[in-house]
Formats: C-alpha cells, structure tokens, sequence
C-alpha cells in the first residue's frame, strides 16, 4: 500500500492516497479506510476508470442505483458506498454533490418475527 508520502515531487499524490491521507488525519477507523476506498475503487472502473472529479452526482445516483437494482445489495451495503463516494466528493475532492434524491433504494430486509 503506498502512502501520500510516496508521491514524486512536483507530482500530486493520487487520488486513492488522498483519501487514505484524509481518512488518517479524521482518525476514521483502519476498516473504514478499507472500505471506502474500495467503494472509491468500484465507483471508479464501473465508469471506465473515468477520474471522479470529471463525473458529477447524476454518476454517483446511477452507481448507487445500479447497486440496488442490478447488484441487489443490502439497503446498509448501499448506504455505506453512498458514504464512501460523498467523503470522496466532500472532503478530497471539495465539491459539494448536490441531494442524490433520483437513487433507487436498496430495499431494506423484512424482519421475521417469532410468536
């Protein structure tokens, strides 16, 4: 795993070490880490390794649709990459998405209750 640190001088560190670099300094937990980056990762080839500063929120609500519908995820497992993708688009990037209301919902599991 490189680190921010790793970067040539006069290069910008990339992008995923900008997010691990980020994650640090917030004091997000080593799992968080791992799991936003790749949410970041899967975001990033599912649009053909295309850089997430040049794709926009209707990119990020096809995505995550894409993960309700076609993936069929869990409504939790969506949420988190919905975290994953604004943290990148927040706080590396600073561009402020605007409300993602056009994402179809990852359907929530019913609860089976014993009587």
């Amino acid at each position: 795993m490189s680190d921010a640190s790793n970067a040539l001088p006069g290069n910008p560190p990339k992008l995923l070490d900008q997010v691990r670099a980020k994650i640090r300094l917030k004091h997000y937990s080593i799992r968080t880490e791992q799991a936003y980056t790749d949410w970041i990762k899967r975001f990033i080839l599912y649009f053909g390794k295309q850089h997430p500063r040049d794709l926009g929120a209707r990119e990020v609500e096809q995505f995550l649709t894409h993960l309700a519908v076609d993936g069929k995820v869990a409504a939790s497992t969506q949420n988190q990459a919905k975290a994953a993708l604004l943290f990148l688009y927040k706080e590396v990037l600073a561009v402020q998405l605007p409300w993602l209301d056009n994402v179809e919902q990852a359907k929530a599991p019913k609860r089976f209750r014993w009587y």
